[in-house]
């Protein structure tokens, strides 16, 4: 399943996108403005962002500019009342995929958000290949050799973020925010079990490993 982010402070416009789109098969998350927004994106991995321009505080232009500033892939969509050319100029200019005017149409909105996703290559990245291990995340399946390995779903999280990551160290406590609840009493040592238990499943693994980084956390390296 797609996840997206809204980014809008207009709660009734963005209660009417998110209901269609998850009527239609993606999971979608809401900010309402660009701090939530910062703080939704180091919590999860989104494949497409949807963001208004007119905002108090931040407005898109400057949340566009700093999510490319640290991540050159994510697909961003303006959608906004502002129909000048010089405000779509100025957004594509930032590097954004592309630009709605509101009122929208939310069949045409679903077809632009089937082009981006096509366009960037977002639906092949679904799928994580490294060697003879692969981890499907629409089918939620891990094969190491054409072997299944059965994962819970939270098992599966955790090892398709570390695995779309390499070599970058996670700390146990980003791991809990992003995939525990918030009102869990476990502690960051649960995170030790699971990545334990991700050790034993993926034994037979020649492909990478998952290393522990002292004092941090831990990371997938590849072999």
């Amino acid at each position: 399943m797609f996840k997206i982010l809204i980014v809008d402070d207009d709660k009734d416009f963005s209660k009417a996108v998110e209901t269609y789109l998850s009527r239609n098969g993606y999971e979608v998350c809401y900010a309402s403005n660009a701090e939530k927004a910062y703080d939704a994106i180091y919590k999860n991995v989104f494949d497409l962002i949807i963001c208004d321009i007119m905002m108090p505080g931040t407005d898109g232009f400057q949340f566009a500019s700093q999510v490319r500033s640290v991540n050159s892939t994510i697909p961003l969509l303006f959608i906004s009342a502002l129909d000048d050319v010089q405000s779509k100029h100025k957004g594509f200019q930032i590097g954004i995929d592309d630009y709605m005017v509101k009122p929208i149409e939310f069949d045409e909105l679903k077809m632009r958000i089937k082009a981006i996703l096509r366009r960037t290559g977002i639906a092949q990245s679904k799928r994580l290949v490294i060697g003879g291990t692969v981890l499907d995340r629409e089918e939620r399946s891990a094969y190491v050799d054409g072997v299944e390995v059965v994962l819970t779903p939270r098992e599966f999280d955790i090892a398709f973020k570390l695995l779309s990551y390499p070599k970058k160290t996670f700390s146990r406590q980003e791991l809990m925010d992003e995939f525990w609840d918030s009102e869990t009493t476990s502690s960051t040592r649960t995170v030790d079990v699971y990545v334990t238990k991700l050790r034993d499943k993926f034994s037979l693994s020649k492909d990478f490993e998952i290393q522990t980084v002292h004092g941090l956390g831990y990371k997938a390296v590849p072999l």
